[in-house]
C-alpha cells in the first residue's frame, strides 16, 4: 500500500516533551546556549506548549535537532509495518519521547494498549515533518511547537541537507514567558479560507491536528478580522502579480514596486515570513536589469532576512553576501534589459 498520507503530510510540512530546551537529538554547546531558552509546559487548550525560558533575540537559534527516525515520501509498503521497523531501532528513552506525542488520527473503537501499532502510525501521522526533498522525519522536541497564524507565530524551521538535522530560529524578539509559535499551514489566507482545506470544505487544522486555532489573530474580534484578512489577501494577490514578471507580463520597475507594497502591507499586518526569499527574488529582478545598486541592496536585504529566518552560517546567506559585494557576479545579471528597477524603500 502507497504511504498515501504521507501526501497530506508533505503539503503542510513548509509551513510545521522534552523540557528545558535540549535534548538527546540536540547540539546547544556548539552554538555557545549556557542556558535553556526554553522549556515545555501544559497551556490550557492547547495541551504541551514551548515557552521561552528567557528573553530571545530575532535569528537566534532556538533549536537543532535530529530525528528520531525518517520516512520515504513514497513508498510501496505498509505504512504501519515500517514505522514499527523504525521504532525497533530506537534506545527505551527515545520511545517514550515518540509515545508521549500527541495524535488525532487513532480509531476510537481500537484500544491504543493493544493496537500499538495503529497507535504509532496516528502518532507519526500527527506530528511528521520534512527532513529533506523526500523524507518525512520524527523530531520530538520541535514537535511540541504550537501553531500560529500571520503575525500570531515567531519561529520558523528548515531543514539543512549538510547536517542532516532541523534548526528552529526565532522569526521576532520573544519575551520570557511567551510561547513559541510555528505555522503549520499557508497562513497569508483569510481566517474561514485558512480553516478549511481547499477545495474541499473540511477545517484543515482540525482534520491533520485535531484543533480549531484561536491563536491571537485567529482569536481578533469581527472587524480586526476583517482588515487582517483583507491584508492577507492582498499579500497573496500582490505576490501572484508579482509572479508574473517570469512570463515577462511585467517589467522590472512594476515587479520591484509589488514587492515593496508587499513589504508595507506585511509591516502592518506584522507577518515577517519568507522575507529572505522575497528581497532574493527582487535582487534576481534587479541583477536581470543591470541594475547594480538595486541588487547590491535587495541582496544584502536577502541576506539580513536569511540570517534571522535559516541562520548565517548558510550558502543561502553566503551567496547573497557576495553579490551584495559584487553584484555583477548573480547568475541572473543582464538576462533582460538593462532598466533601472529600484532598491529598498526601508
Amino acid at each position: 500500500m502507497v504511504l498515501s498520507f504521507l501526501v497530506a503530510i508533505a503539503c503542510a510540512l513548509y509551513y510545521r516533551n522534552i523540557s528545558g530546551g535540549s535534548s538527546s537529538n540536540t547540539k546547544e554547546k556548539e552554538y555557545g546556549q549556557s542556558e535553556p531558552m526554553f522549556h515545555v509546559s501544559d497551556i490550557p487548550g492547547k495541551g504541551k506548549g514551548v515557552l521561552a525560558a528567557r528573553d530571545i533575540k530575532q535569528g537566534e537559534l532556538v533549536l537543532q535537532e535530529y530525528p528520531l527516525f525518517t520516512v520515504p515520501l513514497h513508498i510501496q509498503s505498509s505504512p504501519s509495518a515500517l514505522i514499527a521497523e523504525r521504532l525497533q531501532k530506537l534506545s527505551s528513552v527515545q520511545k517514550e519521547a515518540f509515545f508521549n506525542l500527541s495524535y488525532v488520527h487513532f480509531p476510537e473503537n481500537l484500544d491504543p494498549k493493544e493496537h500499538v501499532d495503529r497507535l504509532a502510525l496516528a502518532i507519526f501521522e500527527t506530528n511528521a515533518v520534512s527532513a529533506g526533498k523526500d523524507t518525512v522525519g520524527i523530531f520530538p522536541t520541535m514537535a511540541r511547537l504550537n501553531h500560529g497564524c500571520s503575525s500570531a507565530f515567531n519561529v520558523v524551521y528548515s531543514w539543512r541537507n549538510e547536517h542532516e538535522g532541523l534548526f528552529v530560529h526565532a522569526l521576532k524578539d520573544i519575551k520570557k514567558g511567551q510561547e513559541l509559535l510555528t505555522t503549520y499551514t499557508d497562513t497569508k489566507r483569510p481566517r474561514e479560507e485558512r480553516r478549511k482545506l481547499i477545495p474541499e470544505d473540511r477545517a484543515y487544522l482540525t482534520q491533520q491536528y485535531g484543533f480549531k486555532c484561536t491563536c491571537d489573530v485567529c482569536a481578533l474580534p469581527d472587524g480586526l478580522s476583517q482588515a487582517s484578512d483583507r491584508r492577507l489577501s492582498k499579500i497573496s494577490e500582490l505576490y501572484r502579480k508579482f509572479a508574473t514578471w517570469g512570463n515577462m507580463d511585467i517589467d522590472g520597475i512594476q515587479a520591484i514596486n509589488y514587492v515593496r507594497e508587499i513589504w508595507e502591507i506585511e509591516d502592518e499586518e506584522g507577518y515577517w515570513s519568507e522575507r529572505g526569499q522575497l528581497a532574493a527574488d527582487a535582487a534576481w529582478v534587479a541583477a536581470s536589469h543591470s541594475d547594480a545598486s538595486a541588487a547590491q541592496a535587495w541582496a544584502l536585504k536577502a541576506a539580513e532576512w536569511f540570517t534571522y529566518e535559516i541562520g548565517a552560517d548558510t550558502p543561502q546567506v553566503r551567496s547573497l553576501i557576495t553579490v551584495g559585494d559584487r553584484p555583477q557576479s548573480h547568475n541572473a545579471w543582464g538576462t533582460r534589459e538593462k532598466l533601472e528597477v529600484g532598491g529598498p524603500k526601508y
